[in-house]
């Protein structure tokens, strides 16, 4: 009786931290999110810093990613893809890698990757959690709409229609 009764207790314990750490794991403002996005500055694959207040205006399609990710190397051809369909329209990938730029500039050039690529080390990592990957994983890509709101994040795979059904309503 004593051990259902300390059970009980536990259980309603951990429901209420759970119940308290979802209420506070609200989604960041995606105006403010937008913003601090469009401020921020990382390193392409040129070794120049690129700041992506130059893609303002066009839809956004910013994918966290890293080169010994297995999801994130199964996702990458689909926007290349989407890259080559839907530039011309308005639509820019941005890939985000978390990785070292002695890894991300060969993987890019020898799969094809047809956007720009930032490299960033943890950093970049404090950053997705910044902007909405609370959970830290990968891959994770945001969609921004071209007045610079984020419209959307997706943690894990985003499959084909899903991201199609994303892009349709901004374009």
């Amino acid at each position: 009786m004593v051990l259902i009764g300390a059970l009980a207790v536990l259980f309603a314990g951990a429901g209420f931290l759970f119940y308290q750490w979802r209420a506070g794991d609200r989604p960041p403002d995606p105006v403010a999110t937008g913003q601090m996005v469009m401020a921020a500055r990382l390193m392409g694959l040129e070794d120049r810093l690129q700041s992506f207040e130059q893609w303002r205006g066009r839809v956004l399609v910013i994918n966290f990613w890293a080169t010994w990710c297995a999801p994130c190397r199964e996702e990458i051809p689909v926007f290349i893809k989407f890259q080559d369909q839907y530039q011309a329209r308005g639509v820019q990938f941005v890939g985000i890698a978390i990785d070292q730029k002695e890894r991300v500039a060969p993987y890019a050039k020898d799969i094809g990757i047809n956007y720009p690529v930032l490299v960033g080390g943890i950093e970049a990592m404090d950053f997705a959690r910044q902007v909405g990957n609370r959970a830290g994983v990968l891959p994770f890509t945001l969609v921004i709409d071209r007045g610079g709101r984020v419209v959307t994040s997706v943690a894990g795979v985003l499959k084909p229609e899903k991201l199609e059904n994303m892009l349709q309503p901004l374009l």
